[in-house]
């Protein structure tokens, strides 16, 4: 089996980031490939650059990524309670190329944040939009308090309780 997992996050010390690895760890003989998104930077999309430059080769790098995954390990970011920029423009090119950008591939779709809601606001519009782009969104986990509840040295939840509900999740949902 072979996972895509990523964050939502274009930043160097992305907690997202940190937590799709984590949770892609968890999964029994899978090979795991881990994107940032810095790799796959673009212009902000906009109509009039498409039609100036055509369709990005790399939202194509990152439509091709999707396509070679049995299962897709998610953490969105949320800023201002939606989408980070560079989660957003990397799926506005996409979807250009490919309406059904997630390719029906099952996913975990998680968030985190320092706060105690845990990305909350942004699974709730990721849950209800990502589907309509072919995310086959198999279950959600969110992990509040991520300065709390994560330790950074072993890279791993620390909650033991939270810690269950993701296993959990991995082991019944995949």
């Amino acid at each position: 089996m072979k996972i895509i997992a990523f964050g939502g996050s274009n930043s160097q010390h992305s907690i997202n980031k940190r937590l799709a690895t984590y949770a892609s760890s968890l999964f029994e003989n899978a090979e795991v490939e881990v994107l940032d998104l810095n790799d796959f930077e673009m212009p902000i999309f906009s109509v009039d650059t498409e039609k100036e430059i055509g369709q990005h080769e790399l939202a194509k790098a990152f439509l091709d990524k999707i396509e070679s995954a049995d299962v897709l390990v998610v953490s969105l970011a949320e800023n201002n309670n939606n989408y980070s920029t560079a989660f957003k423009n990397i799926f506005d090119w996409s979807s250009r190329i490919n309406k059904e950008v997630f390719q029906k591939k099952p996913m975990l779709l998680m968030a985190t944040s320092p706060g105690t809601r845990g990305g909350a606001s942004v699974l709730e519009i990721a849950r209800n939009a990502l589907p309509r782009y072919g995310a086959e969104i198999k279950a959600s986990f969110s992990l509040p308090a991520f300065n709390a509840n994560f330790d950074l040295e072993k890279n791993q939840i620390s909650n033991a309780e939270l810690d269950k509900e993701l296993r959990d999740i991995i082991k019944d949902c995949f």
